[in-house]
């Protein structure tokens, strides 16, 4: 079976990406799987491997076609953006919100080339990225501006629990008005279309109300009875398994309980919060996150888009204290993804 070529961006240099990247691709078993190659800077995971005891060799290319793809040597896309006296861990700095930029588009134009076969992205700083004059709220954003697509969404995935949103980086007063059955009806279609392609047949989709108790039959509103319920039999008429609206304060349980293959978030943290519930573990001991795992998968793109669902995590950055495993999760479903495609 041929192995896909995978693209990691390093993430914002100053944050947990680098740390994150060495540690994933340190792991033998990553090269059963797949062909990963870093897109960033060389001499930034150098210095990391330094710090973190690790004994690897750092191979920078200019072209996928000289990557060696082999455990014991890390391949690194060579953008050359990291200047390492300049560069703080932990501290925002638009030489950093640049390099993070750059790895991303990049990574884009590759896999739009048809180098890679698909793209896995490290956490980037919102701040650090628009002081350095990039004008986007996210990773999700850059890859649609990019690949000049309209219909798109955000999917998280965590064990049983896979959550499509209508609306993400919106103000909480805009999400509401963003509640429309045709756009309802677009995601409950990519999700759908997703639970497909990583092996469910004939999905159960759970749709969440907007208001409490999905509204009570109208007594908190109405937006379940004027766009929700008809975008729910329009997607039922289109043969797909779809069901509610669902209270949310229920919803989200169920699905990780099994009761549904994928839910319908009406917005960001609606379901952002029963994800990081499951795949997010504090120690409170410590007084940080014992384990971070979740991955954020881009739907409706032209080209493969997975990634971590954490931050930068700047207070930690430099420590050696990072998890992979998010990473690790985004590289398989990814993986999975691109074996799907091909």
């Amino acid at each position: 079976m041929k192995l896909p070529i995978l693209g990691i961006t390093m993430g914002d240099p100053a944050g947990i990406g680098p740390e994150i990247s060495v540690k994933a691709l340190a792991r033998q078993e990553i090269y059963q799987t797949c062909k990963p190659i870093i897109i960033g800077d060389a001499g930034m995971i150098a210095k990391t491997l330094r710090d973190l005891s690790l004994s690897f060799e750092v191979n920078p290319v200019h072209k996928i076609e000289d990557a060696k793809f082999s455990h014991g040597t890390m391949d690194v896309y060579n953008l050359r953006n990291v200047d390492l006296e300049k560069l703080h861990p932990g501290e925002v700095s638009d030489m950093a919100g640049r390099a993070a930029f750059e790895a991303v588009k990049t990574a884009i134009d590759l896999a739009l080339a048809k180098k890679l076969d698909g793209t896995v992205t490290g956490p980037i700083n919102k701040e650090a990225l628009n002081n350095a004059g990039y004008r986007f709220s996210g990773h999700t954003e850059i890859y649609a501006h990019f690949t000049g697509v309209k219909k798109y969404a955000m999917l998280l995935v965590e064990r049983n629990l896979k959550v499509i949103h209508v609306s993400t980086h919106v103000p909480l007063k805009t999400a509401c008005d963003l509640v429309k059955k045709d756009r309802i009806v677009e995601v409950i279609q990519l999700l759908n279309d997703a639970c497909i392609r990583l092996g469910t047949e004939n999905p159960r989709i759970g749709v969440a109300g907007l208001n409490p108790h999905a509204s009570d039959g109208g007594l908190f509103g109405r937006e379940e009875a004027e766009e929700i319920v008809p975008a729910i039999l329009e997607a039922k008429n289109l043969g797909i398994h779809a069901m509610g609206p669902v209270p949310p304060d229920t919803l989200f349980t169920m699905a990780a309980g099994g009761a549904y293959d994928g839910c319908v978030a009406m917005y960001h943290d609606q379901g952002h919060i029963p994800f990081k519930m499951i795949g997010f573990n504090w120690d409170e001991r410590a007084g940080k996150m014992k384990s971070v795992r979740g991955v954020n998968i881009t739907l409706g793109l032209p080209i493969i888009r997975t990634s971590v669902d954490h931050g930068t995590a700047f207070e930690i950055a430099g420590k050696g204290l990072a998890s992979p495993d998010a990473l690790i999760l985004a590289i398989e479903y990814a993986r999975k993804l691109a074996l799907h495609q091909n």
